[in-house]
């Protein structure tokens, strides 16, 4: 009853009070990040979420679209502007997701959603981290997050998938404050330290 029915209800209540209650800080973050960004505030890409279905990923911008004399993109760290590296290692560039919570594409709690283009590289067994919707935090961020390998992340995922409870996904929101408050998991300098999935690592 609470996967099917309560915990979609508790998703939206829930993310509609932490929109309000976060909109100063919402509204802060878009002003420095217009300032920062050249007016650029919000960066979108194409995720897969619950049974594959596509839907467009909301965060705010922590890098600029800064370009080499050949037209490609800086690499990350060149990238990364001072207002962006702390709003990674803080996680404030996760609050947009609120709003596909609020949606109904995202869940508070669930597997974390990835690129499209590592579908097709998941097993069978992998492949079950898409039965349930994805979350701006999961098992896996909690017990690893960027320091842990990518298989060891989808096997913390597919544990979630079999196990999900209304008592596990407070125990996930409950460790994921704690890591926030801590900074705990993140990139030294707020860059994701693990390579692309390639099917194996």
């Amino acid at each position: 009853m609470y996967k099917s029915f309560f915990k979609r209800i508790l998703d939206f209540i829930a993310s509609l009070i932490a929109i309000i209650v976060l909109s100063p800080i919402f509204m802060l973050v878009t002003l420095l990040l217009l300032l920062n960004n050249n007016g650029s505030v919000f960066f979108f890409q194409k995720r897969p979420g619950k049974n594959e279905k596509i839907f467009n990923i909301i965060k705010f911008k922590s890098m600029t679209d800064k370009k080499d004399e050949n037209g490609k993109l800086l690499p990350n760290e060149k990238r990364l502007t001072k207002v962006g590296k702390f709003i990674r290692k803080s996680s404030i560039d996760e609050i947009p997701q609120l709003l596909n919570v609020l949606k109904g594409d995202m869940t508070l709690v669930g597997p974390r959603p990835l690129k499209v283009e590592y579908l097709e590289l998941y097993s069978e067994d992998q492949k079950k981290r898409h039965l349930v919707k994805p979350g701006i935090t999961g098992w896996a961020q909690v017990n690893g997050r960027n320091a842990i390998s990518h298989s060891k992340k989808f096997e913390l995922d597919v544990w979630y998938v079999n196990n999900l409870s209304f008592k596990l996904d407070l125990k996930i929101l409950y460790l994921t404050i704690l890591k926030v408050i801590k900074r705990e998991g993140v990139g030294e300098k707020g860059i994701e330290i693990n390579e692309p999935f390639n099917g194996t690592n």
